[in-house]
Parts: structure tokens; sequence; C-alpha cells
């Protein structure tokens, strides 16, 4: 089984998306010499507006995706609005910028408002965590669009704000860098398409699995992990070259990062790999390479620094609770490699 097999080809994704960066830049001249001009190519984990005053702003979007049909079926819908700032949030941060405001968008085939006040637990939880502002949103009663019941999609808007001069890209990434690597709290909220094609043939969502110590469907709904505050004061007293949220792709997202310096990455010092994804791939006989290029495998988030900072690194994160480790290094060759196998 592959992700491309369960109905998402990254590849072509990709492709598709760098045909659309080209048609879309095409719009970056309306702004020029304005408040709002773009300061860097499409591509990156954000789009970055210049303010005029050394200022930019940092711009994302992004959604639960299909982990909202898990909750569904659950009928537990007060974790998946943490995941939706998170995806947004956690995006923010690899820029350098500092998240501040979001929006949501909740479209639904008919009104219930049970679900989405618990949609908003999570919202307000995850807002709080990442240290942003809820400022809107809007509600879409959209029954010709959505026909599962209760059908529903959750998508979130994000701005962080930064300076110019302190933007961290990925071009001042050198060779013979330490990759960094955070543990994540489990599969996020990506490759959940390849992980339901999978786990729903061989198990009922409620059911109990030993070696996870509960359901298949509580496992696939736990949170994802925000790095924000840890993250900007990484930034603020440690040297920093690179940052990369490693979601949708998996570690072949290092390359949106990694090649702005026009290098590559050798990742060779993973941690044991979580229950979850043992069982996919176990279940879905799926290849090394091909988990490595979807999941995060426990790996949520990666910081690229000198060698020198490492363990200041790994330290500055166990202070807030979280896992941190080495994972590996940046090389000369192009390229993100994982136990050498290329997984971009």
């Amino acid at each position: 089984m592959t992700y491309a097999r369960a109905g998402v080809d990254v590849s072509q994704v990709r492709k598709s998306h760098e045909a659309l960066a080209r048609l879309l830049e095409s719009t970056f001249k309306t702004r020029k010499g304005k408040v709002g001009h773009p300061v860097f190519p499409i591509g990156h984990y954000a789009g970055l507006v210049g303010l005029n005053d050394g200022r930019v702003l940092s711009l994302h979007t992004d959604s639960v995706g299909t982990k909202i049909i898990v909750a569904q079926v659950m009928r537990k819908y007060d974790t998946i609005g943490i995941d939706c700032v998170a995806m947004c949030a956690n995006d923010l941060i690899c820029t350098g910028a500092e998240p501040i405001s979001f929006l949501d968008y909740l479209a639904m085939a008919r009104h219930d408002r049970n679900i989405v006040e618990e949609i908003a637990v999570g919202l307000v939880e995850g807002a709080k965590q990442a240290g942003m502002a809820i400022i809107g949103g809007e509600t879409a009663i959209v029954p010709a669009l959505l026909s599962h019941d209760p059908g529903l999609d959750l998508i979130g808007m994000a701005a962080g704000i930064g300076r110019e001069e302190d933007l961290i890209l990925g071009d001042e990434v050198r060779k013979g860098d330490a990759l960094v690597g955070i543990a994540s709290s489990g599969i996020h909220s990506n490759g959940l398409t390849l992980a339901r094609k999978i786990l729903l043939g061989q198990y009922k969502l409620k059911e109990n699995v030993p070696e996870l110590g509960r359901s298949i469907g509580e496992e696939l709904l736990e949170p994802t992990r925000i790095y924000v505050k840890p993250v900007l004061e990484a930034i603020r007293k440690l040297e920093v070259h690179g940052l990369a949220h490693i979601t949708g792709g998996g570690f072949a997202k290092l390359d949106r990062v990694v090649g702005q310096a026009r290098l590559g990455a050798d990742i060779d010092r993973l941690p044991s790999t979580p229950g979850i994804f043992r069982i996919i791939q176990k279940k879905g006989r799926i290849s090394d390479r091909e988990m490595y290029r979807t999941f995060n495998m426990g790996v949520g988030f990666v910081l690229i620094c000198p060698q020198t900072t490492e363990d200041a690194m790994i330290r500055l994160f166990t202070r807030h609770g979280h896992n941190a480790f080495r994972l590996g290094r940046i090389e000369k060759e192009r390229g993100i490699r994982v136990n050498d196998k290329i997984v971009n």
C-alpha cells in the first residue's frame, strides 16, 4: 500500500503546486512598492508580505483534513480545533515569525450547536497554547457540498509577525549543521487517508489495541502538538538556521528549508518508532521509504542549528516538557535521506 494508491499522490500534488505557484506569482506586481508586497516566493511554509517599516506578516492557511472523519465516527469533536490551530501556527513559526492571530472557517451540512461548541473548545485551547488571538471566523451551512452526516470541514487561517532581518528561511543553513528533532504526539493531522485505508480494514475505530493501550480512534484523535512557545524561545536565545514542521510529505518537507541553501540532510538517529506507525506499516506492508515520506514517524518538528548549539537546544525543549534528540546533520549532497533512503 502507498499514499498514492490510497488516493493522495504527493508527487503529482507537488508538480501541481509548482505550476500553480508560477501562475499565482504573476499577481505579486499588484503590490509592488506598496504595503503588503510579497518578500519571498511561494513555496515556503508561509507567505510573507512586507509592511514597509521593516516588519513582515507571515500568512498561512491549512485544514484538519480527513482526521475529521475519525472525529465524526467517534462523535468526539473537542480536539480537532487544536489540530486546526497547530497546522497553521506550527507552519508560521517555520519562517521565524511569531503567530499572533487566527481565523476559522467551519463548513457544515447542517447546523449542530453542540458540535460547533465542541470544536470551539479545541480552537480556544489550541490558540492559548500557541499564544494567538482568535479574532473571528465564518460558519457556512452547505448541505449540497457535504453529504456525510454530520458533514463538516474545518479550515484555519493565521497570521504571524516578525522583522524582515530576523526571518529564518533556510538560506543560512550550513554543511555540518545539526538536526534536532522534537517528538510528535502521534500521527498528528497528516497521512490520515492512508492510515484509515489500512487500519479500518483491520480494526474498528472503537476497538482497543493492546499495543496502543487504547482504541485506534482515540490514538488517531490525539491532538497535534503545538511547538510555538519553545521555538520562539529558541529563536531568541540560540542560533537557529532553519525550522521545519514535519507534516504531509513527511521528512521530504525538510527540503523546503535545506533546499534554500542548496544542501541536503542525512537523518540517521531516529527515535524508536511509535506504535501507531509500526501497526500501519505492518498491516499495510508499507516500505520504509513510503513511511518516511508520508508520516512524521514520531518527529513533529526539526530545528537546524550549529553543532555547538545542539546540546543547549535539546535542554531548552526538555525544560518545556518536550522530548528532544539528535536527529542527523546537514550534508553537501542534495536530497533528504533517512537511513540512507532518499525520501524527496
